[in-house]
């Protein structure tokens, strides 16, 4: 995002939002369990626990939300068009590019070195692409290039794993496609809090379930989508390109999330809870 003159990009940056609303590697936490919700906590506003399709999602800690890592929103001159999607993998943010000129920023986390923004048969993306449709709390499958490349971190998980809590795509999921055809490239949510603004995906596009809510409430599909390429990125946003470390596989044991104990406490979600735009 390039802002106008009045604006600078730090100043840009310490804006906290005023209003409050593929295929990757699993990731558990305490939302496995549904905590209860915390009665008193000082969160960042729009980052807090909330309630969604009956799981009770914790609060993202503040530590995981400092500095550029949060959800902002201010003027667009960047390069995508108007009720568009523009991700930028290296300086690891995705906005959402308003009709009125201005665009939510959103921290995001990306693929491994050697992984960035890849789709079908692991072929890395970039240019123009469409989000062609969405889901609430969408179930998982590892893609052949994933089971290929990294068997040992996805072998045990090529049946699949169901919507909800124990499914690596989080709460919502963007399906990206190009020419008709499915890229297997995903924008979705995850509980892997360190991952954000960081690179350590198998080649998507990660958000915190509290912004994938967010942008997914804001968005329609279908809607363009640009994947800017890394002159793109040193273009529009020089002082962010490359931030971020890279992050190892985490590797989880297949029991924890498709044993039988997993299975026997796996609650679907309830999507009947969800207004009709929101499934």
């Amino acid at each position: 995002m390039i802002l106008s003159h009045d604006i600078s990009r730090r100043a840009f940056g310490a804006m906290v939002l005023g209003s409050t609303a593929a295929a990757c590697a699993p990731q558990i936490d305490d939302a496995i369990a549904e905590p209860a919700l915390p009665a008193q906590e000082d969160w960042v506003e729009g980052y807090g626990p909330i309630l969604d399709a009956g799981y009770n999602l914790p609060g993202i800690p503040a530590r995981y939300l400092e500095g550029v890592n949060r959800r902002i929103t201010g003027l667009y001159q960047g390069e995508a068009p108007p009720n568009s999607l523009d991700v930028d993998p290296y300086a690891k943010f995705l906005y959402h590019v308003k009709a009125d000129g201005t665009a939510t920023r959103y921290p995001v986390g990306v693929g491994r070195a050697g992984r960035s923004i890849r789709g079908r048969a692991g072929r890395s993306i970039r240019g123009r692409a469409t989000m062609q449709f969405m889901r609430a709390w969408p179930g998982w499958t590892p893609t052949q290039n994933m089971l290929r490349t990294e068997p040992e971190v996805y072998g045990d998980f090529r049946a699949g794993i169901p919507g909800g809590l124990r499914s690596p795509l989080g709460a919502r999921a963007l399906y990206l496609f190009r020419g008709g055809r499915d890229t297997f490239y995903r924008i979705h949510g995850t509980n892997d809090l360190p991952s954000i603004g960081n690179s350590g995906s198998a080649g998507c596009i990660r958000l915190f379930n509290q912004d994938i809510i967010h942008l997914y409430n804001q968005i329609t599909a279908p809607m363009p989508v640009l994947i800017r390429s890394p002159a793109e990125s040193l273009r529009v946003d020089p002082e962010n390109y490359d931030r971020g470390m890279e992050l190892p596989p985490t590797m989880i044991a297949a029991e924890e999330l498709i044993g039988p104990d997993a299975e026997a406490a796996n609650r679907p979600p309830d999507l009947d809870a969800l207004s009709p735009g929101m499934i």
